[in-house]
């Protein structure tokens, strides 16, 4: 049985045992933060993200659509590897939602093309270390700050990175996974296998430059935690 199926089991057998009423989670702010982002012009359609908290309280479609990527015109900017400087991402906050728990994705490669699928754990140490209080500088003058934001990032070859950050903390890479082919294709082969067409400049860049593969897989130069 393969790791995504397995995760979906999970979250339905979550999803029993948890109470109907409301959930009103008890942290530390008032919303933990769900981003995405790919390497520079790399670019990806996000077809669906799924999340389940701690409780079994699922938030379906929590996010879609265009995700962060950056893409200079003038193509200075390099595909190979993660940012130098990762940011939170393209996403929302999940307001009502405890910490996470389930992940799963479905999403589009557009450079290559291909659709993936994936679904994984967040880590108990890495929840743990989203509620912890930690010293900071922050520009606002605030001494201490919260690593709460979860960011995941999305490679060619169905490379999967999560990190946990705040804005005045360093990220954690928390895992790296290798997600699965879809076998129904774009949009669960309701587009007959077509794929959203590529912006120009990323267009152009992969024209020259091709698709770095392989480069996405080792650890950026943060700090790396956890069993």
């Amino acid at each position: 049985m393969s790791r995504w199926l397995l995760c979906l089991i999970l979250v339905l057998g979550l999803t029993g045992c948890q109470s109907s009423a409301a959930t009103n989670p008890k942290l530390p702010y008032a919303a933990w933060y769900l981003g995405f982002l790919a390497p520079n012009y790399m670019e990806v359609w996000l077809e669906r993200a799924d999340i389940s908290d701690v409780n079994g309280l699922i938030f379906p479609k929590a996010m879609g659509g265009v995700i962060a990527m950056g893409q200079p015109e003038s193509l200075s900017a390099t595909a190979k590897g993660w940012p130098k400087r990762i940011g939170s991402g393209k996403g929302r906050s999940m307001t009502g939602l405890d910490l996470p728990y389930v992940v799963s994705l479905r999403w589009q490669s557009m450079v290559e093309p291909q659709t993936y699928h994936a679904a994984f754990l967040i880590p108990q140490w890495a929840r743990e270390k989203m509620v912890e209080r930690l010293p900071a500088k922050c520009p606002s003058g605030r001494t201490f700050d919260y690593r709460e934001s979860l960011t995941i990032g999305l490679a060619p070859g169905g490379v999967v990175k999560v990190w946990i950050k705040g804005p005045c903390l360093d990220p954690i890479e928390v895992l790296t996974l290798q997600a699965e082919i879809e076998p129904k294709g774009p949009y669960g082969g309701k587009s007959g296998g077509k794929y959203r067409p590529l912006s120009p400049v990323v267009k152009a860049y992969v024209a020259k430059y091709g698709v770095p593969y392989g480069s996405w897989w080792a650890p950026i130069p943060y700090t790396t935690v956890g069993p």
